[in-house]
């Protein structure tokens, strides 16, 4: 086990890390941290608690992970990070713990890749199989589902939600709700810009299954209807589609004004 951890790491005496762990040179990692097995941890990273992180994954040099959340209203209650198994933060990534008034945990799912200087903020929900390119951004509170793609220099608003299998354009501005299977894209601030079709076509999506997402797209976005006139012809494709009952639902569930 020694020989997996450089002479230089600081390991808090009260921290526990699984079997096969690797540190890097000059990393610290605190009290009240659980690091999985096979997870690997390069040089000059901080990884504060509590906070639990799984297996396997890969944490590049230069990495802070667990650190106080970045919001005035904290005042050093316990409040915790989870992130899950097999994945990989590159250089430069931030990770903040939450707060106790934004229900006190920051999660990340599995099989995720973050970019070099990606920032995950406080009380974020990140689900699993996500690609943030560098530089992308989430603000505290927001929730962001499996298989989103966010491209390089992203920024998110507080309090919004990504839905599942959205991808969002290179240095788009997020201040509103982005429905499941979108695309969206850089003007001032980002707009829909059709659905995500390729990223359905490489997750085995069936051609039928995606028609009847852009008929919901066409639906919500391509017509004249008001929201709730597009709601009530989105519950009627939703009969014969889980995808688009999954696209309703995620509308009729948002705080922040829908991305329209």
């Amino acid at each position: 086990m020694q020989d997996l951890i450089h002479p230089t790491a600081s390991i808090d005496p009260a921290a526990r890390l699984g079997e096969g762990v690797r540190v890097g040179a000059f990393t610290l990692i605190g009290a009240d941290v659980v690091i999985g097995d096979g997870t690997e941890i390069g040089s000059h990273c901080s990884i504060q608690g509590p906070t639990r992180i799984g297996a396997n994954n890969k944490i590049h040099a230069h990495v802070a992970i667990g650190g106080d959340p970045q919001d005035k209203k904290f005042d050093g209650e316990r409040t915790t990070l989870v992130i899950g198994d097999g994945n990989t933060f590159r250089e430069f990534c931030t990770v903040n713990r939450g707060t106790g008034h934004g229900g006190g945990e920051t999660r990340v799912g599995d099989g995720n890749w973050f970019l070099a200087y990606v920032h995950v903020a406080h009380d974020c929900i990140v689900g699993s199989h996500c690609v943030f390119s560098n530089n992308a951004t989430l603000a505290g509170h927001v929730t962001v589902q499996d298989h989103v793609i966010l491209s390089g220099f992203v920024g998110v608003h507080q309090f919004c939600r990504i839905g599942a299998h959205a991808f969002v354009g290179m240095g788009a501005f997020v201040n509103g709700d982005v429905p499941p299977f979108v695309m969206v894209a850089q003007s001032d601030y980002s707009r829909p810009r059709g659905i995500n079709t390729e990223g359905l076509k490489r997750r085995g999506f069936s051609a039928e299954r995606i028609a009847l997402v852009k008929r919901a797209y066409r639906a919500l976005y391509m017509g004249d209807a008001k929201l709730e006139e597009a709601k009530q012809e989105l519950a009627e494709i939703a009969t014969g589609s889980e995808d688009v009952r999954a696209f309703l639902e995620f509308i009729e569930r948002g705080e922040r004004p829908l991305l329209r």
